[in-house]
C-alpha cells in the first residue's frame, strides 16, 4: 500500500509533466488582483468598525455581535467545491463581480435595525466573498510564476490594505452622512467590478492540464501531509486572529477610546499588517517557509502581550507591532498550500479556506462567550498563549517543495 509521501511525490511528478508553469512574475495582473482584493475586503472591514453602534442600537450581547461575523464566513464551507470547479472551468467572473455584489450588500448594513436582516445581508455577502477568495489567490499564484510567496504577499497586502481603508471610510461616512447614508459607498465596488471586467479578460485562471487529467478523480490523500498540520496551525492562531479582526474596536471602546479612535486604531494595525504580509511572503521565497512561519507565530505571541500590558503612549507602537506580526503568517501558509498542489491549486486553496472557516467560526463564538464572562482583556490573553500550541506543528510540514529541486519543464 503506498504511503502518503509516495502518493504526494507521484502526484507532483504527474503535475510537473502535465502542467507547464510560467516562471515570470507578471506584475500588472498581480497588482490588479491585489487592488481588487483591497476594495472588496474594505467592505467587510465595515462590520468591526460599526459593531459598537450595532451593539448599542440592537442591545446585543458580545456573543450575538460575534455571530454576525460568523454569517460572513459560513459560506466558506462551499469553497472546496468552488475550487474543484475552478481547476476545470473558468470562474474569473466570480472575481470580477464580487466587489460589486459584496459592496452593495455590506453598504446596506446601516439601513436595518433588525438582526435577521443583518444576518441575511452578511450571509449573502459571505457567499460572494467565498467565491472571490476561492479563485482570486489562485489566479494570483498562476501569474506570480516562481515567486509564489511574493504573489501571496501582494494578495494579502491588498486584503490588509482593505481592512485599513474600511474602518476609516465607514466611520468618516457615518460622521458625514450618518449611518443611514452608507448605501452610497456601494458605488466603489461597482466601479471596481467594471474595471476588472476589462483588465482580467486574458489572465490565466486555471491550470493548463490535459483532458485525461481533468477527468480523473482527485486522490484526496495528496492533501493530508500539508493540510493536517496547516489545520492545527490555523486552529492555534484562530483565537488571536479573531479577537484582532473582530473585537479590537470593541475592546478599545471598553477601554475608553471614542468610536473614531477605535476604528482608526484597527486601520493602523491593518496597515502594519500590510507591511508584515509583504515582508513575510517575500522572505519565504528566499528562506525556508517553515522557519518564517514559526518566527512570525512566536512574534505574534510576544507583541500581543506587549499590547495588552501597555499604557499611555506605548499603546500605539505595540498595537502596530501586533498588527505586523499577527497578519504576517497567512501569505506564507497560502504559498505552502499552493506550492504543494500545482495542478489542484484552487481545490487546495478551497480546502484551506474551508478549514479556516471552521476554526474561525468556533473562535469567534468562543471569544464572544469568553468576553461576556471574563472580559475581552482576558480573552486576548488566552488567545496569545493559544498560538504557542501551533508551533510544534510547523515542524510537521514537509520541506519546501521548490527547495527540493522541483523543476518545471519548458
Amino acid at each position: 500500500m503506498p504511503t502518503l509521501e509516495h502518493v504526494l511525490d507521484e502526484e507532483v511528478s504527474q503535475q510537473e509533466v502535465n502542467q507547464p508553469i510560467e516562471e515570470k512574475f507578471q506584475t500588472a495582473p498581480v497588482v490588479t488582483i491585489g487592488a481588487s482584493h483591497a476594495i472588496h475586503d474594505s467592505y467587510f472591514a465595515f462590520l468591526p468598525a460599526i459593531l459598537p453602534v450595532l451593539v448599542e442600537n440592537l442591545s446585543l450581547t458580545k456573543t450575538l455581535a460575534g455571530l454576525l461575523s460568523v454569517f460572513t464566513q459560513l459560506p466558506s464551507l462551499i469553497q472546496p467545491f468552488v475550487g474543484y470547479a475552478a481547476d476545470r472551468v473558468s470562474l474569473r467572473y466570480m472575481v470580477i463581480l464580487a466587489p460589486a455584489v459584496s459592496g452593495a450588500l455590506l453598504s446596506l448594513l446601516g439601513s436595518s435595525n433588525n438582526y435577521a436582516v443583518l444576518a441575511f445581508l452578511l450571509l449573502a455577502a459571505g457567499i460572494s466573498s467565498a467565491a472571490f477568495h476561492s479563485v482570486g489567490p489562485v489566479i494570483t499564484g498562476y501569474v506570480s510564476g516562481k515567486n509564489l510567496g511574493r504573489g501571496m504577499s501582494i494578495w494579502m497586502m491588498g486584503g490588509e490594505f482593505g481592512r485599513f481603508l474600511g474602518p476609516v471610510i465607514v466611520v468618516t461616512a457615518i460622521g458625514a452622512l450618518t449611518i443611514k447614508g452608507l448605501p452610497w459607498l456601494m458605488l466603489g465596488g461597482i466601479a471596481t467590478s467594471a474595471t476588472l471586467y476589462f483588465l482580467l479578460k486574458d489572465v490565466q485562471d486555471r491550470p493548463k492540464i490535459s483532458r485525461q487529467m481533468t477527468d480523473q478523480r482527485v486522490d484526496l490523500r495528496i492533501f493530508f501531509p500539508v493540510m493536517l498540520p496547516i489545520w492545527a496551525i490555523s486552529a492555534s492562531r484562530a483565537l488571536l486572529a479573531t479577537v484582532f479582526n473582530t473585537y479590537l474596536p470593541l475592546y478599545l471602546t471598553e477601554r475608553g477610546s471614542p468610536l473614531f479612535v477605535a476604528g482608526a486604531s484597527l486601520s493602523l494595525a491593518a496597515a502594519a499588517g500590510v507591511v508584515g504580509a509583504l515582508i513575510s511572503g517575500s522572505l519565504s521565497d528566499r528562506l525556508n517557509r517553515r522557519t518564517v512561519l514559526a518566527v512570525t507565530m512566536f512574534l505574534s505571541f510576544l507583541t500581543t502581550l506587549m499590547f495588552l500590558f501597555s499604557s499611555g503612549w506605548a499603546y500605539l507602537p505595540t498595537l502596530l507591532l501586533m498588527g505586523f506580526s499577527v497578519l504576517s503568517t497567512t501569505p506564507v501558509v497560502m504559498a505552502i498550500v499552493q506550492e504543494y498542489h500545482p495542478a489542484h491549486r484552487a481545490l487546495a486553496n478551497g480546502i484551506y479556506m474551508a478549514l479556516s472557516f471552521i476554526t474561525n467560526a468556533v473562535a469567534i463564538l468562543a471569544m464572544g462567550m469568553l468576553g461576556d464572562r471574563l472580559g475581552l482583556h482576558t480573552s486576548f490573553l488566552i488567545a496569545a498563549f493559544a498560538i504557542l500550541i501551533g508551533l510544534p506543528f510547523v515542524l510537521m510540514l514537509p520541506k519546501d517543495r521548490m527547495s527540493k529541486g522541483m523543476t518545471v519543464p519548458k
